[in-house]
């Protein structure tokens, strides 16, 4: 096998973003909200929350209720959930390919506040196809830090030549390839089953 490890992001490759700039926007209108007073706070502590150092509640004081609202936290949070959704032309079906096979460590590589990756985790099934998640939120790194992919493979303890990773972002998959993982570029379902036949992952 060309591989030992392989790991997948999970936002863009098997499901949608979970609070990227459509989703916010999406909630920033459902909930009539200024978008760019939203923007406008939200960067600072969206990086603390991605990384795990703060919880939901804090994210959403600093963003959203720093003054008075019609709406409690839980409406707003479990509408930011509901944006969660399997991506079009995604690669869960070749996820659970790989998964029955046996023949792969299976880990998700991605960056994810704790409360929404372990929701999507839930929601999607990804816990049963996963021997390991690498989550920024657990990690306190995010991609393409290069120290997220050292931390990685420190924790997976295989060569990085044995491990593959699979991106949607192009600067992740270069901080993939700058640490030694061989890395792909998710285009969509087809297009990397072609890519993973030819390095003879089928």
């Amino acid at each position: 096998m060309p591989f030992d490890v392989i790991l997948f992001d999970v936002a863009g490759v098997l499901l949608t973003n979970g609070w990227d700039r459509g989703e916010r926007a999406a909630a920033i209108a459902h909930f009539h909200l200024d978008l760019a007073a939203f923007e406008s706070r939200q960067l600072a502590p969206y990086d603390a929350w991605e990384r795990g150092w703060t919880p939901v509640t804090d994210y959403l004081d600093a963003t959203v209720f720093y003054e008075p609202r019609g709406f409690s936290h839980d409406e707003f949070f479990a509408f930011m959930l509901s944006q969660s959704q399997l991506q079009p032309d995604g690669a869960l079906g070749i996820l659970r390919e790989l998964a029955a096979s046996n023949q792969y460590l299976l880990g998700a590589f991605n960056n994810e506040p704790r409360e929404t990756n372990e929701y999507r985790f839930q929601r999607f099934g990804l816990r049963e196809l996963f021997q390991v998640t690498l989550c920024s939120c657990y990690l306190g790194l995010r991609k393409p830090e290069s120290a997220i992919y050292q931390q990685a493979l420190g924790i997976l303890g295989r060569p990085a030549e044995r491990v593959l990773f699979i991106d949607d972002r192009a600067e992740n998959v270069a901080g993939a390839e700058a640490a030694g993982m061989k890395a792909v570029r998710f285009e969509g379902e087809a297009a990397l089953r072609r890519e993973l036949e030819a390095l003879g992952v089928f």
